[in-house]
């Protein structure tokens, strides 16, 4: 039907399908607030806990569903286990999505990972 507009497409299933799942993860407000405070830079479980108010079990329950869909990557030191922000894109909806929203809540990607 509009074969024959030029310039007009659709994103590849694939890619919708990849994008529906980020925007998923992205819509529990919880797993929204890990994200946000993992663009500014890696952390442990416990201090994510303190910085969102939720409790360290229900936060490692989001941070594994986080790192299951590939937003969030996890590093042992020890007995701790320290995340970060997977991909730099990540950083990119967060601020479109929370700019959207207020933008003066819209976060600066995080300059340096402290080990």
């Amino acid at each position: 039907m509009h074969a024959g507009i030029e310039g007009f497409h659709v994103p590849e299933p694939e890619v919708v399908d990849q994008a529906t799942e980020l925007l998923r993860i992205l819509s529990d407000p919880t797993r929204l607030r890990l994200l946000y405070a993992l663009s500014q830079g890696e952390t442990n479980v416990a201090c994510l806990a303190e910085i969102v108010g939720a409790n360290p079990a229900a936060v490692s329950q989001h941070l594994s569903k986080l790192r299951l869909s590939g937003a969030v990557r996890a590093r042992r030191q020890g007995t701790f286990m320290y995340y970060t922000v997977a991909d730099p894109a990540i950083h990119t909806v967060l601020r479109a999505v929370l700019g959207a929203a207020a933008p003066e809540a819209a976060p600066e990607p995080a300059t340096s990972q402290p080990s």
